[in-house]
């Protein structure tokens, strides 16, 4: 199995600094970070934003495949993944994660296509790798 890469550079304090980020395959060339696009509302990413978005895409095809696997691939399955970051005594910490996803699926009842999605939720990598915080699912099945 491959072995995915990704690096930052941090330059500066925390507050007054200002990093990039960037990834081997190139989705990432050089993306800004800082104190303020983290902790407060600023236009470049953050480490919360990019675990959303592995979260949210690991989900998705989780819940797809095991859809699929079942008989009912689905049209479309859309996810957003909520990262809490809170502050804590000594820090901050990311307290959990609400997955909540939309999906298209021909022919499922809304039982088992919630069984899916609990399964894809506990199931994934991702989830697996971030098993020491609340992970939440909320799964809409729209017709």
């Amino acid at each position: 199995m491959p072995v995915r890469s990704a690096n930052a550079e941090w330059k500066g304090d925390l507050k007054g600094g200002s990093g990039r980020l960037s990834s081997e395959s190139g989705a990432l060339d050089e993306a800004p970070y800082s104190f303020k696009s983290r902790f407060q509302e600023g236009g470049a990413t953050n480490p919360e934003e990019l675990i959303g978005a592995a979260h949210a895409g690991c989900f998705s095809m989780a819940l797809a495949n095991g859809l699929a696997g079942d008989g009912h691939t689905p049209d479309y399955v859309r996810t957003r993944a909520r990262v809490h970051l809170d502050e804590v005594e000594g820090g901050f910490a990311i307290s959990r994660i609400r997955l909540e996803c939309e999906a298209r699926v021909p022919g499922i009842d809304e039982a088992s296509f919630q069984e899916h999605a609990q399964g894809a939720k506990d199931g994934c990598p991702v989830s697996q790798a971030l098993g020491a915080i609340e992970i939440e699912v909320e799964a809409q099945l729209v017709s």
